[in-house]
C-alpha cells in the first residue's frame, strides 16, 4: 500500500519533468546563486581546476525555495543530481562576471558536486531513513538515508568514469558511462547513440584520444548500531560507494549518516560461491556523527531539576550523592563502594594535554574481582545501559583480533575490520570473565587502556586507531581468595595490566548471618514492589535509568573541575605514604596511581555538581583507592567492599573518616 499523497507527488513530478531539462537546470542554478553565493565564490577563487569540489545544500532549504525541484531530486535522484552538478557550473559562469573586475585568479571549475544534506527535512521519516536491516527493493531509485558504524574501509582506487566515442559514419561524438552492476566496466557501443532527428545506423566507432575522465573510488561497509537492536538480532551491514571528494573522510569505527541512491551490484566472482546482486548505496552526502554519537537529549527542565535537587541538599551534599548512587543497579542491595566506583568510572576525569602534545587520559578503568554470586555481571550490564555507547563481550568469546582490529580479505584485497575496543570509542567496553582471556589477547589491551590507541601491522596494513574507551572488567579469583597473597597471584593478571586499572575492587563472599538476613529481606521486598508497580519521578526518592543517563552525560560535558590547594595536598601526601609502604603491592603504587587519584577526585567533583575539586573529593578518591588496596595503608576499617552499606548519616560518617585520614597524612608533612 502506498503512502497517502505519493500518487499526487508522482503526477506533479511527471508534469514538471515533462518541461525541459534546461528549465530545471535554470531553476537549480537560481537556487544556488540566491542561497549559496559564498560557497560558489570560494570554489571560483580556488586555484586548482582539476580538483573535485563539494557544494553543500540543505534539502529543507530547497524544499522551501522550490518544491517541484526538491520533489524531482527526491523521486529521480539518478537523473537529476547530475543536472544539479551541471547547474553548479552554470551558476559559477553567472557569478564570474561579477568577480572578473575584483580578482583575476577566478575561473569556472568543471568538477563540482552538489551534496544534499537531509537533516532537519521531511526525509528523516522512517520510509526514507530506514535502519540498514529494513532496506528493501522499494527503496531503489529514491534519495535514501542510512545510519550506522563503519566496520570496514577499503583502499582508494581509480576508476574510469566516462569515455567519448566518435561514429565513423555520421562523425558525431557521444559519451559512454560505466555500469555499476557490471563492476564499473565500460562496454563499447553497439550502435550510434548521437541525439539527432534522423537516426544514424553506424556500427563502427573510434575512441577519442584524451576523452576519458577518471574518478577516485572507495567502498566502505557500514553496520547498523547494536544499541538499537533487540536481543538475538544480528546487525546487518551494507556497502557504501564513495567517489571523488567523499573518499577517505571516514575510517573504521566512525559513526556516519550517508545519503545516496540505492542500487545493486553483482557480488565478487568467487569459486564455488553463488553470484548474487547485493544492495549498495552510492553516496551523495556523508556526515560523520562522532561528535554527536553520545548526544542524549537533555531537556532544559531536566537541568533545572538537577540544580533544584542540589539546592535541597546544599547542607548535606553527601546525602544527595547517596540518593543518586542508590539509583545505580537498584536490584543489588548495599554495595555502596562498588556503586560509587561505577559512578566515578562512568563520569571520568578531565583529559589533560601538556605542551609537548602528550595526552594523559581522562577515562578511568574499573576491575571487579569477586566470588560467584556477588553481582559483578549485574553491574557490567547496568553500566552498559547507562553509557551512551557500549560494547559488552566476554573473555572467552573474544580474541585479540575481535577486541582490536581484524585484517580480512575482500575481493582480492586486504581490509581492516574494527573490533570491540574500536567500536566502543568514546564509550564503554565491558569485558566479563576477564581472567579467561588468553594471555596474548590480554597484551593487546595494554596500549588501548593507557595510550588510548591501537597500533597494528597486519597483512601489509600499518596504522593506528583511536580507542578512547572506558574498560570495565569483571573476573573471578583463582580458587579461594587468599588475602595474604598479592592481587596478581589471586587473579592471575599481570602487574602491568593491574596498574592500568584505576580501581580494583575485591568482593569476597564471607559468611555473615546479619548481612544475609538484610539482603534476603531486601530481595523479597523488591519482589512485592515489582508486583505492585510504581511510577515516581521525584529525584529525592528514586533516580530512574533515563534520569541517571542524562545526569551522567550532563556533568561529563558541563563541568571541567580544577584542583584546589587542599585537594592537592591530600593527594600528594597519600601518594608519598603509599610509595613508602608499598611492599606487597608494588604493581599498584606507580605514578599511574597518582593520575588515578586526580581522575577520581575530578569525577567526584562532577558527580557533586561542582567545578572545583575540594578536600572532600580528594578524600573520597583516597577512600576509593584504599578499598581497592588489599593491604590498607591508612584506614584499617575498610573491610570487605561487598558488605559496604549506605550510611544513615553519611556526612557524620565522612567527618570521622576525614579526621582519621588527615591525622595519618599529617605525619607526612
Amino acid at each position: 500500500m502506498r503512502a497517502p499523497g505519493t500518487d499526487i507527488i508522482a503526477a506533479d513530478v511527471a508534469t514538471f519533468s515533462s518541461s525541459t531539462a534546461d528549465d530545471v537546470c535554470r531553476g537549480m542554478a537560481t537556487f544556488l546563486i540566491n542561497q549559496h553565493t559564498d560557497q560558489l565564490h570560494s570554489i571560483l577563487l580556488s586555484p586548482d581546476p582539476r580538483l573535485h569540489y563539494p557544494l553543500f545544500i540543505d534539502f529543507a532549504e530547497l524544499l522551501d525555495d522550490n518544491p517541484p525541484i526538491a520533489q524531482l531530486v527526491f523521486c529521480k535522484p539518478a537523473e537529476y543530481l547530475p543536472v544539479f552538478d551541471r547547474s553548479a557550473v552554470f551558476a559559477q559562469g553567472h557569478l564570474l562576471k561579477d568577480l572578473e573586475g575584483a580578482s583575476s585568479g577566478a575561473n569556472v571549475k568543471d568538477y563540482v558536486h552538489v551534496r544534499v544534506d537531509v537533516s532537519g527535512s521531511p526525509l528523516e521519516c522512517p520510509e526514507t531513513f530506514p535502519s540498514i536491516g529494513r532496506v528493501r527493493v522499494r527503496h531503489r531509485n529514491i534519495l535514501l538515508t542510512l545510519k550506522g558504524t563503519v566496520i570496514r574501509s577499503g583502499a582508494v582506487k581509480t576508476i574510469e568514469g566516462e569515455r567519448v566515442y566518435e561514429c565513423l559514419k555520421c562523425k558525431n561524438s557521444f559519451p559512454i558511462f560505466p555500469g555499476l552492476e557490471n563492476g564499473n566496466y565500460i562496454k563499447p557501443p553497439l550502435s550510434c547513440l548521437s541525439e539527432k532527428s534522423r537516426s544514424c545506423e553506424g556500427t563502427r566507432f573510434r575512441l577519442l584520444e584524451g576523452s576519458s575522465k577518471f574518478h577516485d573510488y572507495q567502498e566502505i561497509k557500514v553496520q547498523e548500531s547494536t544499541q538499537l537492536l533487540g536481543v538475538g538480532a544480528i546487525p546487518r551491514s551494507i556497502r557504501i560507494i564513495l567517489k571523488n571528494d567523499l573518499v577517505d573522510i571516514v575510517k573504521a569505527g566512525d559513526d556516519v549518516i550517508a545519503t545516496g541512491i540505492l542500487t545493486a551490484k553483482w557480488s565478487a566472482d568467487l569459486k564455488d560461491v553463488r553470484c548474487d546482486l547485493e544492495p549498495v548505496l552510492v553516496a551523495n552526502h556523508v556526515r560523520r556523527t562522532n561528535e554527536l554519537k553520545s548526544e542524549i537529549a537533555i531537556p532544559d527542565d531536566a537541568i533545572l531539576n538537577f540544580k533544584h535537587f542540589w539546592e535541597i541538599y546544599k547542607d548535606s551534599p553527601l546525602k544527595g550523592r547517596n540518593a543518586i548512587l542508590k539509583g545505580i543497579c537498584p536490584q543489588v542491595f548495599g554495595l555502596f563502594t562498588v556503586k560509587l566506583a561505577v559512578a566515578l568510572t562512568l563520569i571520568g576525569g578531565v583529559q589533560h594535554v601538556d605542551a609537548s602534545g602528550t595526552k594523559v587520559r581522562g577515562e578511568s578503568h574499573l576491575l571487579l574481582v569477586g566470588d560467584p554470586g556477588t553481582g559483578k555481571s549485574q553491574f557490567l550490564k547496568f553500566s552498559a545501559k547507562l553509557s551512551s555507547r557500549a560494547v559488552v563481550t566476554t573473555g572467552l568469546g573474544s580474541t585479540s583480533a575481535g577486541l582490536t582490529v581484524t585484517a580480512v580479505k575482500d575481493g582480492g584485497e586486504w581490509m581492516l575490520e574494527a573490533g570491540a575496543l574500536v567500536l566502543a570509542d568514546g564509550g564503554l567496553c565491558c569485558i566479563d570473565e576477564f581472567d579467561s582471556m588468553r594471555e596474548h589477547d590480554r597484551a593487546t589491551i595494554h596500549e588501548a587502556m593507557e595510550q588510548q590507541t591501537i597500533s597494528i601491522a597486519k597483512a601489509g596494513l600499518v596504522t593506528t586507531l583511536c580507542t578512547r574507551t572506558i574498560v570495565f572488567g569483571a573476573t573471578n579469583p583463582k580458587g579461594r581468595y587468599d588475602p595474604d597473597q598479592p592481587l596478581s597471584v589471586n587473579t592471575t593478571l599481570s602487574g602491568p595490566l593491574l596498574s592500568r586499572f584505576d580501581i580494583v575492587l575485591v568482593l569476597l563472599d564471607t559468611k555473615n548471618p546479619e548481612w544475609d538476613k538484610v539482603v534476603s529481606s531486601h530481595i523479597l521486598a523488591q519482589e512485592e514492589e515489582s508486583s505492585r508497580g510504581k511510577d515516581d519521578e521525584d529525584l529525592r526518592n528514586t533516580w530512574s535509568l533515563p534520569m541517571l543517563r542524562r545526569y551522567i552525560h550532563f556533568v561529563k560535558g558541563y563541568f571541567r573541575p580544577v584542583l584546589t590547594k587542599e585537594a592537592e595536598r591530600v593527594i600528594s601526601s597519600y601518594y608519598q605514604l603509599q610509595r613508602r609502604l608499598a611492599t606487597g603491592n608494588a604493581a599498584r603504587t606507580t605514578v599511574r596511581m597518582l593520575e588515578s587519584l586526580i581522575r577520581l577526585a575530578q569525577a567526584h567533583a562532577r558527580l557533586m555538581f561542582r567545578n572545583e575539586v575540594t578536600q572532600l573529593d580528594a578524600i573520597t578518591a583516597v577512600l576509593c583507592i584504599e578499598s581497592s588496596m588489599t593491604t590498607s595503608a591508612i584506614v584499617d576499617s575498610v573491610g570487605n567492599a561487598l558488605h559496604s552499606n549506605f550510611a544513615e548519616n553519611p556526612d557524620q560518617e565522612y567527618a570521622k573518616q576525614e579526621k582519621i585520614i588527615l591525622g595519618k597524612l599529617s605525619c607526612i608533612d
